[in-house]
C-alpha cells in the first residue's frame, strides 16, 4: 500500500493511509490474528456476518423499490 505525502503534510497522508487500511479490512484482520479463534467461534462469526450482509442487501433492495423509506440524511448546522 502506498500513499504520497504532499507538501510535507504527514497528518493528511496518515489519514489517507488509515482510510485505505480500513477499506481493505486490515484492522479487522490484525485484530482477528492477535489471538486464537476456535473453529466453532469462526463459523458462528462468519455466519453472523453473512446474515448481516444479506439483511443489508435486502433492506437496500426494498428501499430502491420504494417499499421502505430511505434513511434520513443528516443536515449540517449552518
Amino acid at each position: 500500500m502506498q500513499v504520497t505525502v504532499r507538501d510535507n503534510n504527514v497528518e493528511q497522508a496518515l489519514r489517507v493511509l488509515k482510510k485505505k487500511m480500513q477499506r481493505e479490512g486490515l484492522f479487522r484482520e490484525m485484530r482477528a490474528r492477535s489471538s486464537y479463534e476456535k473453529p466453532s467461534e469462526k463459523r458462528a462469526r462468519e455466519k453472523a456476518e453473512a446474515v448481516r450482509r444479506q439483511r443489508k442487501l435486502a433492506r437496500k433492495r426494498l428501499q430502491r423499490e420504494g417499499l421502505l423509506p430511505a434513511p434520513k440524511k443528516a443536515q449540517r448546522p449552518r
